[in-house]
């Protein structure tokens, strides 16, 4: 017996992206027909995906089913690989100019799969293709728009940027780009200085700054432009009340050096011993914070003049806020594969200064550095007035840990997945193919990769062979004690050092590799155990073993 026909719900579906549902009704309930908000294909074609997409764009948004006949009979993505086909849809929509808001969802639909990318339309502005047509849904079609009705849709969803506006503020006296000069180190901007602003979007014709300029040039730009400078506020451990907020005024350029050197200080460093090294490791990497302080400095809506880009310090994360919603097509779903800017002048000045990524590589720095020294990523948020990236302070992996990697990263290069397993088998597990596959969530090529790249680099040893292989850290290798042995051994380990002579937190780190923390707690948990006697506070501190006590008595 066959499903019934079913038909979405009368208006766009897919206004805010919330297409669950219907994927849910699709699912469950079967067919139904193509309609001003809906299109079917059996194929991952690039143009056929791209014209589509602009034309919902243009219009009220909709949804596009790949793996579906015109007549609405289920096929599923070619060949059944749905991920193929997904990566496929990212691909041709990223050759789309400005597309609205999307989504690409695999759908499971009686065992085939079905590929689904929804659109929203697009608020402001209006979708191309790459030949610069402009096509929009009409009815069941995508229709081209041409002469007077393409000038009517295109003057109605033209905007001019917020950043060009005139601000009536003269260009400094004397050399007006001479902050931008001193920062660069060229000449770029020598010659006939006022023609260049002009040029660069940062000054007018008639003499005075835009937006653009008046926060590049300016000594205190919220003079005139309202909160367009940085606060941070510091919160200590759980408290729902700052101890601690600084404001952070200037050019663009200094609020971004100054806030991240600021935010660094503040956050500190881990101080790690391994062998006779002593390593300081910043809590978050110096790239990352300033990387996401000047995308936030950047890309912020500066119409939004009574809020300024803030940002809050906790103990376990920084969270950095940025006035003003993403811009389509960026969510917080494709945000490493779109790009879009607010504020373009801007944006090509501090790329010139060195204080901003290419196009789309802001994001792409801050995860893969993240991920490269072993921490959580960064997440981010869209709260429609605001932006927030929230860099977490914690790993999995320790200080200790991390430095080691350090360590081993200078007999060769390391894959952020290699760095993982050398932890787990430092650790003393004895690694499989399916204990890899684990850890890393790969399949078991990729597996069996990382484990013979590493065997051969000499960072493993293998026992026995083909399906019972197991890999052990490398013999020529030596992690810190702190790394290799379990709680219950570390503690045993302090405790006879503490039998020969009396110890203090400093040996504990030379012998172990802990850091200050970490020795700190394995004393006072000795001394709770009462294996230990604490003589003298703080840095004077030492300790005793009682079976040392005991003897001297």
């Amino acid at each position: 017996m066959s499903k019934p026909r079913w038909h979405p719900p009368a208006g766009p579906p897919f206004g805010s992206l919330g297409g669950a549902a219907l994927y849910e009704g699709f699912a469950t309930n079967g067919l139904f027909t193509e309609s001003p908000f809906m299109e079917f294909k059996t194929g991952a074609g690039t143009k056929p995906i791209q014209e589509t997409v602009v034309a919902f764009s243009n219009a009220e948004g909709g949804t596009l089913l790949i793996g579906v006949t015109d007549e609405g009979s289920i096929v599923g993505a070619s060949g059944g690989k749905g991920q193929a086909t997904s990566d496929a849809a990212h691909d041709s929509v990223r050759a789309v100019r400005d597309p609205g808001r999307y989504q690409i969802h695999q759908l499971d639909v009686d065992g085939r799969e079905v590929v689904a990318v929804s659109v929203c339309r697009r608020v402001e502005g209006f979708a191309q293709m790459a030949d610069g047509r402009v096509l929009q849904r009409r009815g069941a079609r995508n229709a081209a728009l041409m002469g007077a009705e393409l000038a009517d849709f295109v003057s109605q969803r033209l905007r001019r940027r917020y950043e060009q506006t005139d601000t009536a503020v003269p260009v400094p006296p004397g050399d007006g780009t001479l902050p931008l000069r001193a920062l660069d180190g060229s000449d770029w901007l020598t010659q006939a200085p006022a023609e260049r602003l002009v040029e660069l979007g940062l000054a007018t014709p008639q003499g005075t700054l835009t937006v653009a300029g008046a926060l590049l040039l300016l000594r205190a730009p919220q003079e005139h432009l309202g909160k367009a400078y940085v606060e941070v506020f510091r919160y200590p451990g759980d408290s729902a009340e700052y101890d601690r907020r600084m404001e952070i005024v200037g050019p663009l350029h200094h609020q971004i050096e100054s806030a991240a050197r600021f935010v660094g200080e503040e956050l500190g460093v881990e101080l790690v011993v391994v062998g006779m090294q002593r390593h300081e490791l910043p809590k978050l990497p110096t790239v990352v914070l300033r990387e996401a302080i000047a995308n936030a400095l950047a890309h912020r809506d500066y119409q939004a003049a009574g809020t300024a880009t803030r940002i809050d310090l906790y103990p376990d994360r920084v969270v950095v806020r940025s006035p003003g919603g993403l811009l389509e097509p960026v969510t917080v779903e494709n945000i490493r594969d779109q790009q879009a800017a607010r504020n373009t002048d801007l944006i090509r000045v501090l790329r010139r200064l060195g204080l901003a990524e290419d196009a789309g590589r802001g994001v792409d720095v801050m995860q893969d550095v993240m991920q490269s020294e072993m921490l959580d990523p960064p997440r981010f948020a869209d709260h429609g007035t605001a932006v927030e990236v929230i860099l977490p302070i914690r790993s999995a992996v320790s200080p200790l840990e991390r430095t080691w990697i350090r360590e081993l990263q200078q007999r060769g290069h390391l894959e952020p997945a290699d760095r993982l397993v050398l932890v787990a088998a430092a650790r003393g597990q004895a690694l499989s193919n399916r204990s890899v596959r684990d850890l890393l969530h790969v399949d078991s090529v990729a597996a069996r990769r990382t484990l013979r790249r590493l065997r051969d680099g000499g960072y493993l040893d293998q026992v026995g062979s083909r399906g019972g292989a197991l890999y052990r850290l490398g013999s020529g290798l030596s992690p810190p004690l702190g790394v290799t042995l379990a709680p219950t051994q570390l503690l045993d380990e302090v405790a006879d050092l503490a039998v020969r002579r009396p110890i203090t937190n400093a040996d504990v780190r030379r012998h172990t590799g802990l850091d200050r923390q970490q020795a700190l707690h394995v004393l006072q948990v000795l001394v709770r155990q009462e294996r230990l006697r604490q003589v003298g506070e703080r840095r004077t501190s030492h300790y005793l073993s009682t079976g040392m006590l005991g003897e001297s008595s």
